[in-house]
């Protein structure tokens, strides 16, 4: 019944850790003292843009043939299992705040880090293979969540052992190859 929500969730918050949106997390912690808007900034800007994201794996999916769909999805989560094994990496620019206040330079640093990147592009993948789409975005924001808003909280202990963090992209990639593995072979999915 709750599929969506769980897969979403698990694949989210897994494919996050060490991340260049938690990187971000803790650079915003060290930057303002007041943890709580930096954690309304994430949660504002993942649902909007998640949302743009499910609502684009939605209409692919009233596009494409359903037997089109298992492979596309199929090779899209072995895409960005490869993807996951890339560690990321934060340019100097990247870790510029301007002073906007927490909220808002929050919303707009997580917003635009997260366009390309390999959990947008999961949650337009998993849009098109489950549903129904709040269950995806609200999943999928719930997963950035539970990577990110430690990051805030616990920044200088999650600092210290980013090293354990970012070997979490290896797991990642399992689980996007395992999802990819059974969307090709058209295991538990409609497509």
């Amino acid at each position: 019944m709750f599929d969506a929500f769980l897969v979403s969730t698990g694949v989210v918050a897994v494919a996050e850790m060490g991340d260049k949106t938690q990187l971000l997390a803790l650079i915003l912690a060290a930057r303002f003292p007041h943890r709580w808007p930096i954690v309304a900034g994430i949660f504002v800007s993942t649902v909007l843009n998640h949302f743009a994201a499910g609502w684009v794996g939605t209409l692919l999916a009233g596009v494409f043939d359903p037997s089109w769909l298992r492979w596309i999805v199929g090779f899209g989560f072995l895409a960005i299992a490869a993807w996951a094994l890339i560690p990321d990496e934060m340019d100097e620019g990247d870790a510029t705040v301007k002073p906007y206040g927490a909220f808002i330079a929050t919303a707009i640093a997580f917003f635009l880090a997260e366009m390309g990147d390999k959990t947008q592009i999961a949650t337009v993948a998993l849009a098109v293979k489950y549903h129904p789409l709040w269950q995806v975005v609200m999943g999928t924001t719930l997963g950035m969540m539970l990577a990110n808003v430690p990051a805030v909280l616990l920044g200088s202990w999650v600092s210290a052992r980013m090293q354990l963090l970012r070997s979490v992209r290896f797991v990642a990639a399992a689980i996007f190859g395992l999802l990819g593995v059974l969307a090709l072979l058209g295991v538990g999915t409609s497509l």
